[in-house]
């Protein structure tokens, strides 16, 4: 049985003192979804906040002196939003993994599953492995990396199974923002509404269906 979820790269926290977090390797990835304990949402919410700790334009405002409002500012005003990561798709069976997000990739960007379906017919997935999924008439077919000399794992699945798997993860981000709006009521409480706005869009919930 083939599995589709959102996945986000994690990098170790040793450091961080901001809110409770959970314990990851660098480089890993946490799956998204409704199921996530109290530090793992804390874990997601501050990868995703680090992603965006960029210096926004003079335009949104001045960066707090605080160091919550500083870490937060870049999520907070920047107007494009980046979650590293994406949707991985994964033989529920024998663990093999047919489409891992690569490097630059990011969670924001899992519309392109739809522009696969109903639009070009082609996606990449960032590189790294270089993921890539195309239609094909009635069927998908996935490349784990489309760059690699000596093959790579390929699979084809039915167009009407990967828009229900596309579905399935999609609903798993949604049950994830309403975690994390829970969360960041109880350990954000003065930022909790534009911190799960931001995150909205950091997921591309935000926008019509």
């Amino acid at each position: 049985m083939m599995v589709m979820q959102p996945v986000l790269e994690i990098f170790a926290a040793d450091d961080f003192a901001l809110w409770p977090v959970g314990e990851h390797e660098s480089f890993g990835y946490l799956v998204l979804n409704g199921k996530l304990t109290p530090a793992e949402v804390g874990t997601a919410v501050m990868r995703i906040a680090d992603c965006n700790d960029f210096e926004p334009e003079e335009e949104h405002g001045p960066c707090p002196t605080d160091p919550l409002g500083i870490f937060l500012h870049g999520l907070l005003t920047m107007p494009d939003l980046f979650a590293a990561g994406g949707f991985r798709v994964t033989d529920a069976a024998t663990g093999t993994v047919f489409v891992e997000p690569g490097c630059c990739n990011g969670l924001e960007t899992w519309r392109d599953w739809l522009d696969v379906l109903d639009g070009t017919g082609r996606a990449h997935f960032g590189h790294d492995p270089s993921s890539a999924a195309e239609r094909l008439g009635d069927t998908v077919r996935l490349t784990h990396d489309v760059y690699r000399a000596d093959g790579s794992k390929v699979t084809e699945l039915p167009a009407d199974q990967v828009r229900r798997l596309v579905a399935d993860a999609r609903h798993d981000l949604e049950d994830f923002l309403g975690l994390a709006g829970a969360w960041a009521e109880q350990h954000l409480p003065a930022h909790a509404a534009p911190v799960t706005a931001a995150l909205a869009r950091a997921l591309d919930l935000a926008s019509s269906p």
